[in-house]
C-alpha cells in the first residue's frame, strides 16, 4: 500500500514541477548552509586534534596570562623568564623543560617587507628536541639548525611553494634581512597545517635575543613529564613552584599550565559555540523552507479538492489521504535536502581548496561523517512532513460530498 501512496505523491509533484522546485529552494539553502558549516567545523576540529596529538599527551605548556593580541606570550602584560624555566626544570615530575621566544620581526626579501614572527630553538640539544617535536618540524630540504648556527633560519615549504614576497618565492640558500641583519635560509620544513607555525621563521635563541634586545624573556615554556608520572600531578607541582617563585597566591596566578587535552577542550568548546551559532542562523532558511512547503501544500489541497472527493468516494479513508499528503510534503523536504547536501559538500570542499592554495593551511578542511549526511536527509524529510501536517489533516477531513461539488 505504501508503494501506491508513494507513486501517487510522486505523480502529483511531477504535475507541478515548477512549484515543487520553487518550494524546495528554502530547504535547499538551509541544508546547504548547515552541511557546509558543520562539515567545515568537523574538519577543523579533526585537524586541530591532530595538531594536539603531535604535541603529545606527556607535554605541558606554560604561558602567561594577560591580554594577548598575537601568538601565545607575544604581547602579554607579564612575561616568563629564564628564572621561571629553571624553576620548571626542577619541578617534581618534569623530565625536560625548554623555553622558546615568539616575537614579531620585519623580514625583507626581493625589495619587499613583511611583518612576521620568529620562533626560537634553545641551544641545549635535549631542550631543542622537545621544541622540535612539539612544533613538528620535519626537514625536507637542507638541514636542521645546529646550536653553532648564528644568523641562519628555517622556513616552511609554503615559502618555497608560492611567492610570499612580491613575485618571488624563497629558495634554499637565499639571504633575507631580519631586523636589517642578513640571515641565510639553510633548511625547509614540511608544512604542519598550523598557519602560525608555517608562516614563522625559525632561528636559534641567542642570535634572536641579540637582534631584539631581549635578555631574559620567554614567550612559552614546554615541559615534558617524566615517564610514568601523572601529567595532572606534574602540572600541579609546576603551578605550586611557580607561585612560590613569582610570589603570587593561589587563584591569582599570572601564568597558566595546560596539557594538550586542556588546550583541545578549550578549542573544542569555542568551535562548538561558533558552529552552533552559525547553524542556528542557517536554520532560519530551513524555517522559511518549511513555511514554503506548508503554503504549497495548502494550495494543493484547495486545487485537488475534487480529486480528494473522488478518492474518498471510491473507498479511500481519512488516513489514506493524510498519508499521501504527508509523503508528498516529506518528499519535497527530502529532495530539497539531498540537493542541499550535494551543494553544501561542494561549497565546503571549495573552501578547503581555496584555503589550502591561498593560505597554505590544512586546518581548514571539509569532513563528511555518515551521521551528518544521514542526519541532514532525515531532518529535511521530517521538516517537510511536519510542514505538511496541517494541510494534510485538512485534506483528510474533507467530506466527500462537499469535495465533489468543487
Amino acid at each position: 500500500m505504501l508503494k501506491e501512496y508513494f507513486w501517487l505523491a510522486m505523480n502529483s509533484l511531477k504535475k507541478r514541477r515548477l512549484r515543487a522546485y520553487l518550494t524546495m529552494l528554502g530547504i535547499v539553502m538551509g541544508i546547504t548552509a548547515v552541511v557546509a558549516l558543520i562539515s567545515l567545523g568537523q574538519g577543523m576540529q579533526y585537524a586541530i586534534e591532530q595538531q594536539f596529538f603531535r604535541l603529545g599527551a606527556d607535554k605541558l605548556t606554560i604561558q602567561t596570562k594577560g591580554v594577548v593580541t598575537g601568538p601565545p606570550g607575544s604581547n602579554s602584560d607579564v612575561m616568563l623568564t629564564k628564572g621561571d624555566l629553571r624553576v620548571i626544570q626542577r619541578a617534581q615530575g618534569v623530565a625536560i623543560a625548554a623555553g622558546s621566544l615568539v616575537e614579531p620581526i620585519t623580514v625583507r626579501f626581493n625589495s619587499k617587507d613583511k611583518y612576521l614572527y620568529v620562533t626560537t630553538l634553545p641551544s641545549d640539544p635535549q631542550e631543542r628536541d622537545v621544541v622540535v617535536q612539539t612544533r613538528d618540524y620535519t626537514i625536507i630540504q637542507g638541514r636542521m639548525l645546529k646550536s653553532s648556527d648564528q644568523y641562519s633560519a628555517l622556513v616552511s615549504q609554503s615559502y618555497i611553494d608560492s611567492p610570499k614576497f612580491g613575485s618571488k618565492a624563497l629558495s634554499l640558500g637565499d639571504k633575507v634581512l631580519v631586523q636589517n641583519q642578513s640571515v641565510t635560509i639553510i633548511g625547509v620544513f614540511k608544512s604542519t597545517g598550523n598557519p602560525f607555525t608555517d608562516m614563522s621563521f625559525v632561528m636559534n635563541e641567542d642570535p634572536v635575543r641579540k637582534l631584539l634586545g631581549i635578555p631574559e624573556k620567554y614567550s612559552v615554556i614546554v615541559a615534558q613529564v617524566s615517564p610514568g608520572y601523572n601529567v595532572t600531578l606534574a602540572a600541579q607541582n609546576i603551578e605550586k613552584d611557580l607561585r612560590r617563585y613569582r610570589n603570587v597566591k593561589e587563584g591569582q596566578e599570572d601564568f597558566e599550565v595546560q596539557s594538550s587535552q586542556d588546550l583541545l577542550k578549550t578549542f573544542g568548546t569555542v568551535l562548538s559555540i561558533v558552529t552552533a551559532v552559525l547553524v542556528g542562523i542557517a536554520a532560519i532558511s530551513l524555517l522559511v523552507g518549511g513555511v514554503g512547503i506548508m503554503n504549497t501544500m495548502y494550495t494543493a489541497v484547495l486545487e485537488r479538492r475534487r480529486e480528494i472527493g473522488v478518492m474518498k468516494a471510491i473507498g479511500a479513508r481519512n488516513r489514506d489521504v493524510l498519508i499521501i499528503f504527508l509523503i508528498e510534503s516529506g518528499l519535497l523536504g527530502l529532495v530539497g535536502g539531498a540537493v542541499g547536501i550535494l551543494i553544501g559538500m561542494g561549497l565546503s570542499k571549495l573552501v578547503e581548496i581555496i584555503a589550502t592554495l591561498a593560505l597554505g593551511t590544512t586546518l581548514i578542511q571539509a569532513n563528511f561523517p555518515w551521521y551528518l549526511i544521514l542526519g541532514a536527509l532525515l531532518f529535511s524529510f521530517l521538516a517537510g512532513s511536519l510542514a505538511g501536517t496541517f494541510p494534510a489533516l485538512q485534506a483528510s477531513r474533507l467530506p466527500p460530498v462537499e469535495a465533489l461539488r468543487q
